[in-house]
């Protein structure tokens, strides 16, 4: 088990023992104040440049188009959510304009 402090992966001010390991040799550390955060927020974590995204849990609910998805963020929106992607916009913007005009295109059909 890791007993050792890590810097808040979401705050980045706070060094914390509160951690979870999210795949084999990458743990990430969130500290008590973004967990309490995670009360009115959703908070996406980019593993791949540890950007970090934070929005009211009822504006992104009120943004979703499709109905499956938005049905699926409002069964969240009692939990404390801190999500991992894969990749985000600031780090890949070339594969989130590619997967866009993918959606775009399936749409479409």
């Amino acid at each position: 088990m890791n007993e050792k402090r890590g810097q808040c992966s979401i705050c980045k001010d706070t060094y914390t023992l509160q951690h979870v390991e999210i795949a084999p040799g990458t743990v990430v550390h969130v500290c008590s104040g973004c967990i309490e955060k995670a009360e009115d927020n959703f908070i996406w974590l980019c593993l791949t440049c540890g950007k970090v995204y934070i929005n009211p849990k009822k504006l992104v609910i009120n943004r979703i188009k499709d109905l499956e998805l938005k049905k699926a963020y409002m069964l969240c929106e009692e939990l404390l959510v801190i999500q991992g992607i894969d990749m985000c916009i600031a780090c890949s913007p070339e594969r989130m304009l590619d997967y866009a005009e993918m959606s775009e295109t399936v749409m479409e059909c």
